[in-house]
């Protein structure tokens, strides 16, 4: 299927100004397609590959590594073993600021379990 630079827009949450900076800045595993008036065409591949940037990016890996990453799936076959690297430091990462933001939720709830028991105590 095509979709247009709107509909990827649209879909992903993204802005064309940051879709057009990921082809921009070489994020992407191929070149965007053109249509006859040299509007970008996006294909499902292209839709799936800007879902997995956009969690890499909303998980905070930094723009030079999904670039890292990118090269290597550019690559083909042959370099899994880096891929899969690079995936898992990036993993253990997320899962530290996971536990770091569990514990402080942890915390919050404490407070809303005493303001919640002095509230039904007073009403």
């Amino acid at each position: 299927m095509a979709y247009s630079i709107a509909e990827v827009a649209e879909t992903t949450g993204l802005t064309a100004h940051t879709l057009r900076y990921y082809e921009r800045d070489d994020l992407l595993l191929t070149p965007v397609a053109r249509d006859t008036g040299g509007r970008r065409v996006y294909d499902d591949g292209d839709l799936r590959w800007i879902v997995m940037l956009t969690r890499l990016r909303a998980t905070g890996m930094p723009i030079s590594s999904i670039r890292q990453y990118a090269e290597l799936v550019r690559a083909g076959d042959g370099n899994e073993a880096e891929r899969l690297a690079l995936l898992t430091a990036h993993r253990k990462v997320v899962l530290g600021r996971l536990a770091e933001v569990t514990e402080h939720l942890g915390a919050i709830e404490g407070k809303i379990a005493i303001y919640a028991e002095r509230v039904s105590v007073t009403a």
